[in-house]
């Protein structure tokens, strides 16, 4: 009877914790902002490291880069005007490069 009243004061709290306590403080709108800023960010940084690997990759996968780029371009627009030029100059000089990697295989 005891470890049935222990493991239901333990639990008491963990219910609270993940279902009552939500509805009293729902998320944020900073909250949601910044797990986007989170994705898009990931994005970014998986798209743009592969500039490493270019020359390594295939067309198709260098046309799937170049539309993630355009995806996240238009992400990118959201942001405030420093932080948007400056992930801007930087997306499109990794476009710059898979369009061009992409432009001397289709040559060959």
């Amino acid at each position: 009877m005891k470890r049935s009243l222990r493991l239901l004061l333990l639990l008491i709290p963990v219910w609270f914790c993940t279902t009552a306590l939500p509805a009293f403080f729902p998320l944020s709108d900073s909250m949601i902002s910044s797990a986007a800023a989170q994705e898009w960010k990931t994005e970014f940084d998986d798209v743009c490291r592969k500039t490493t690997d270019a020359m390594a990759l295939s067309k198709d996968e260098l046309k799937l880069l170049l539309a993630r780029c355009d995806k996240l371009r238009t992400v990118m627009g959201t942001l405030d005007e420093t932080e948007k030029k400056v992930y801007l100059k930087r997306l499109k000089l990794c476009q710059e490069l898979f369009a061009f990697v992409l432009e001397s295989k289709e040559k060959q």
